[in-house]
């Protein structure tokens, strides 16, 4: 079995702005691990960052070897192409979802974490079903996205 924690997420909003959701699937040695929750009023793309937010909460263990698929380009290519950190240095001026970026950052300092990008809705069955958690979990909104609700911007 592998020493590698694999990571699946997927985020939801319906008229994004509007009732949104995420889901993500965790597996390592053999477990695995669902995880969504619906939110009254976010945007899409906070919803497929707060998916990895929670699926990396959700470690019980520090210092892992983390790969994270993700369908969403915003997330993947913020990390990857190293955008993040650039906004980091700058105090996240005039960028979208600050308060989730630094919660992001704060937890990849735990972690070897590795990002890669699968194409949504193309059959790749735990990004399917991510998608089916999350978009679920909009249907059915339980939680304030309370950064969303008082600050806008996304």
């Amino acid at each position: 079995m592998s020493d590698i924690v694999e990571i699946y997420t997927d985020g939801a909003s319906s008229g994004n702005p509007g009732p949104g959701g995420y889901g993500a699937i965790l597996r390592y040695k053999g477990h695995e691990k669902e995880l969504s929750k619906g939110y009254r009023k976010t945007t899409n793309n906070r919803m497929e960052l707060l998916a990895v937010i929670e699926a990396l909460r959700a470690l019980k263990f520090e210092g892992l070897s983390v790969i994270i698929y993700s369908d969403s380009k915003y997330v993947v290519d913020a990390v990857e192409k190293g955008w993040v950190f650039g906004w980091q240095k700058i105090g996240f001026k005039s960028k979208k979802n600050p308060d989730l970026w630094k919660e992001f950052l704060r937890l990849y300092e735990f972690h070897k974490i590795k990002f890669k990008w699968v194409r949504g809705h193309d059959g790749h069955a735990e990004n399917e079903r991510c998608d089916v958690l999350a978009t679920t979990a909009a249907q059915y909104p339980k939680y304030i996205d309370e950064y969303y609700e008082k600050h806008g911007s996304d």
